[in-house]
């Protein structure tokens, strides 16, 4: 397990022109269920298709089609209240939240609100080495997706695309643990990992497949832990939830804008109403959508179509028997196993991905040079070039092999950065190309040492200079490895070196 240290959450303290505020934030998390079918219908959820080409009867609520649950998308669900902690509820059952909108077609959104599938869990945020935030997470539901209005195509008119309407989300819900913009952005990313790790949604913030709404609202020191001791929300002032958000920057910034909007109308004296914002970024502020609806607006009642969904226990052992490594346990095997700092573990632990292929690189080796090599070699050429790591020109297999040739003698560590260049350009086995190109490292201790004898009998000035200052035999050394053509064994030209000029 990881070393960490749990703290209280330390709240953003905002000085206002009378006060000091403080923050306190909740989160919806919507993330789109990785699923082929949609949650309620057999059709595609692939993005990108042609408008109103993945919708089915029940999608486009024809008279007379009924849902049909996606048992693999409650399997999603239950893998992922698995993976953060919570409470999996045997019994659940879905309702209507009835509103209009023109991409709604039944006229009511189906959703779990008395009876979610998933309780009370956490996740856990990392805001510095071995320092550690818990973030409560106070449910989990399924819900269908609406579709998508679309109003730059013709001046007069709007159109609808139904594609996405139906597709099974979660919605996440927090406590409102969260005290900080920067704690805000913490909680998304950690949260956005453990779910692409559980393969139960990809993540796409580009897309819309995790969408966050953002619950805002400010109170004065200690109100908080006033909420905290009596559970009363009164004390944490009146939230704005900001919708749709897909940004982690853009999160932040509304953070900051709203908090500070409210604390003005505050000071004031005025109140703050509870209301949807949306953050425009062009100008950096919230601007007001509608007012807030409570659960009472949407005249939510069972849906009459859907049987109570129950799950047996001996189904869920088996969901929690094949879960995968997250990314705390890969951490902490990555650094008690191969030794690496915090730092390291962090960035090769960030994308499943990345951790697979370090995983497959370190495997039998040692741990810190292969974690060089990825992260320097390998991630910085990637990032120069905008590739990800699965579209990586060199694979873990020939990069355990470069190290290996490099542990083995057989190169030296800057025949090793050009023989990478080979291999990340050309491609082809490592030990195949120094064979072929004979980029082995000389060891011949004869043929290094006269290449010694010759540099120094060369440079009697600097001979000089080194007997006085031995940190200047530095420089002899790198004259042979470049006498060499880089493949004078380093170690040996240092030995030899130190032992011509009585060092």
């Amino acid at each position: 397990m990881l070393d960490l240290t749990y703290t209280a959450p330390a709240p953003k303290v905002i000085a206002g022109a009378k006060a000091d505020w403080e923050l306190v934030i909740g989160m919806e998390i919507h993330a789109q269920v990785s699923s082929n079918a949609k949650l309620f219908s057999g059709a595609s959820t692939a993005f990108g298709a042609e408008p109103n080409s993945n919708v089915s009867f029940v999608d486009a609520a024809m008279p007379g089609m009924l849902p049909v649950i996606n048992e693999f998308c409650v399997e999603q669900a239950v893998r992922t209240g698995l993976g953060l902690k919570a409470k999996i509820n045997l019994v659940s059952a879905f309702d209507r939240k009835n509103y209009f909108y023109p991409d709604l077609p039944q006229g009511y959104q189906i959703s779990q609100l008395y009876h979610p599938i998933v309780g009370e869990g956490e996740v856990i945020v990392e805001m510095g080495p071995g320092i550690a935030r818990r973030v409560r997470i106070e449910r989990i539901h399924l819900e269908q997706d609406a579709g998508k209005s679309i109003h730059d195509m013709d001046p007069n008119l709007s159109f609808v695309d139904f594609n996405r309407t139906g597709v099974a989300l979660m919605e996440i819900v927090s406590r409102p643990d969260i005290r900080g913009p920067e704690e805000a952005a913490a909680y998304v990313t950690k949260l956005r990992q453990i779910l692409r790790y559980l393969g139960t949604c990809d993540g796409n913030m580009q897309n819309g497949n995790l969408r966050a709404d953002v619950n805002v609202s400010v109170c004065r020191p200690g109100a908080y832990e006033k909420y905290q001791e009596t559970g009363d929300h009164r004390h944490l002032g009146t939230r704005c939830e900001i919708k749709n958000m897909n940004s982690m920057r853009f999160i932040q910034q509304a953070i900051e804008y709203e908090a500070r909007r409210q604390i003005a109308i505050l000071e004031d004296g005025g109140a703050v109403v509870q209301e949807t914002r949306l953050y425009d970024p062009d100008k950096g502020e919230t601007r007001s959508m509608r007012s807030k609806e409570e659960a009472h607006d949407y005249r939510y009642f069972p849906d009459p179509d859907l049987l109570p969904l129950e799950l047996d226990q001996v189904w869920v052992d088996d969901i929690a028997a094949r879960m995968p490594e997250l990314p705390d346990a890969k951490k902490a095997r990555f650094m008690a196993d191969y030794g690496l700092t915090d730092y390291d573990a962090n960035v090769l632990t960030a994308e499943l991905d990345a951790a697979n292929y370090f995983d497959a690189v370190a495997r039998g080796r040692d741990g810190k040079m292969a974690a060089n090599w990825v992260i320097n070699e390998l991630f910085g050429r990637l990032k120069k070039e905008g590739h990800e790591i699965a579209e990586s020109p060199v694979s873990a297999a020939q990069l355990g092999g470069i190290i290996d040739l490099i542990a083995a003698g057989t190169i030296s560590g800057k025949i090793a950065k050009d023989l990478f260049e080979i291999v990340y350009t050309e491609g082809g086995d490592p030990a195949e190309i120094v064979e072929a190109r004979g980029m082995k490292q000389v060891t011949d201790t004869a043929a290094i040492e006269k290449a010694v004898d010759e540099i120094i009998a060369a440079n009697p000035d600097q001979v000089a200079k080194a007997k006085v200052n031995p940190k200047l035999a530095g420089w002899f050394v790198g004259q042979v490895i470049k006498a060499s053509g880089g493949k004078a064994n380093p170690a040996t030209v240092n030995a030899l070196v130190s032992a011509k000029l009585g060092l």
